[in-house]
């Protein structure tokens, strides 16, 4: 049996799937490391454990050290891996595998898909095209910026996850007014970057060996930063089933390219990108661990085999089964919109609409939902207060339920 550490600061539901399927690994023995106590956790997990470490913070490197180091004097041999889904977790991981000489993403690697500019530096350097971007410092240097790459602009904190916390500005006035709320400084800079024009996708990729073996792609609709513009838009992510053909030869081409510039060796990845009007791709962001946003359940669904079972499965065990692309798949993230003159702020939902009548004619397309429910409270989360996940044998049938999912079911929120 081989001793491995998952650090999970909390418990959420997406964690513990990846955590229930590593137990379950051959030959592995599980340490779960969290904030929390282990009575928290939930039973069934518990009981699969091999054990429980608590730390006052995750994110330190230093306790993350002490607990690995204080795991390993407890079962009388070392950790030999340690792993975690969040995103603000990759650096220190990095920095504890550095420091215990465990295999996995060193600190180096992990900052060069944490640390956006960072990120983008490298990847210019290596010719993969990437907005033009500034880490500013100060006011100047966000004015300079704007002067050089014209309106619209795009502002992200430097180490930001996906989208959060992200936002545009229109103009002048939008820049001077968030100059004067939140001015970047030298000890909290701001990333700034060109606003890219044209469709935005994902490429999920699983590397082995230094190579890309195994890839899928997806679309937003509208883009995420359209949605966060508008907390009353319904948004749909689609998995095509044809992701071989012209059509994404681009990305295909820079994504093993780029991964191979960010340095990383073994590892699923979520990389952001665009498709601009000229056809021409431009790489966003990348992030080196399983996506968010149930795109993980969604690639489970295209190809018949479980994600969240194949990612510990790969970084524990050093194994990966490219699976086949047989469905089209799709989600819809449910969000509230108001009766009107019910104010502003934060509300509640009082009605779902248009659940029967979506049932009775496209329920079977259905895989998995989570329908809001009246008196919950409304989610400040960009992915709003449900979803519904679906296949079809054919992208259009799922183009098409997407569709009338948008469009018919309603969440009424006052």
């Amino acid at each position: 049996m081989t001793l491995h550490a998952f650090v999970a600061p909390y418990a959420m539901e997406a964690t513990l799937r990846f955590v229930d399927s590593a137990v379950r690994l051959p030959g592995v023995e599980l340490v779960l490391v969290t904030q929390q106590a282990e009575q928290d956790l939930p039973a069934s997990t518990r009981a699969a454990l091999a054990g429980h470490w608590q730390v006052g913070n995750a994110l330190d490197p230093d306790e993350l050290e002490g607990a690995l180091r204080g795991i390993g004097q407890r079962a009388g041999r070392p950790v030999e891996r340690v792993i975690g889904v969040l995103e603000q977790l990759q650096i220190p991981l990095g920095q504890v595998r550095d420091r215990l000489g465990l295999p996995g993403m060193d600190e180096a690697v992990s900052r060069n898909f944490r640390e956006k500019s960072r990120m983008k530096d490298v990847l210019r350097a290596a010719g993969i095209p990437v907005a033009r971007h500034r880490l500013a410092h100060s006011a100047e240097e966000a004015r300079a910026f704007a002067g050089e790459v014209g309106f619209p602009i795009v502002v992200k904190p430097p180490a930001g996850a996906g989208s959060a916390a992200t936002f545009r500005l229109d103009g002048q006035e939008g820049l001077d007014a968030w100059l004067q709320s939140a001015a970047p400084t030298g000890a909290s800079p701001t990333l700034m970057e060109e606003f890219l024009v044209g469709e935005e996708h994902s490429f999920e990729a699983v590397v082995r060996h230094g190579g890309v073996v195994w890839h899928s792609i997806s679309r937003y609709l509208p883009t995420p930063l359209e949605v966060l513009s508008n907390a009353w838009m319904q948004w749909v992510v689609l998995l095509p089933r044809e992701i071989d053909g012209d059509e994404y030869a681009g990305i295909r081409a820079i994504g093993p390219q780029a991964l191979q510039a960010l340095g990383i060796q073994d590892g699923l990845v979520h990389m952001e990108w665009f498709r601009r009007p000229d056809g021409s791709v431009a790489v966003s962001e990348v992030a080196a661990r399983p996506p968010g946003a149930q795109i993980t359940s969604l690639v489970s669904w295209a190809h018949d085999f479980d994600l969240f079972d194949a990612w510990p499965r790969l970084m524990l065990l050093d194994e990966f089964h490219p699976p086949q692309r047989r469905w089209a798949a799709g989600a819809v993230y449910l969000r509230g919109q108001r009766r009107p003159g019910s104010g502003q702020g934060e509300g509640r939902i009082v009605a779902v609409h248009g659940v029967e009548r979506l049932q009775r004619e496209i329920g079977q397309l259905v895989v998995e939902a989570r329908l809001p429910q009246p008196g919950q409270p409304t989610s400040s989360e960009y992915t709003g207060d449900g979803f519904v996940l679906l296949r079809h044998p054919e992208t259009r049938g799922v183009e098409e339920a997407l569709s009338r999912i948008v469009h018919e079911l309603r969440v009424e929120v006052a």
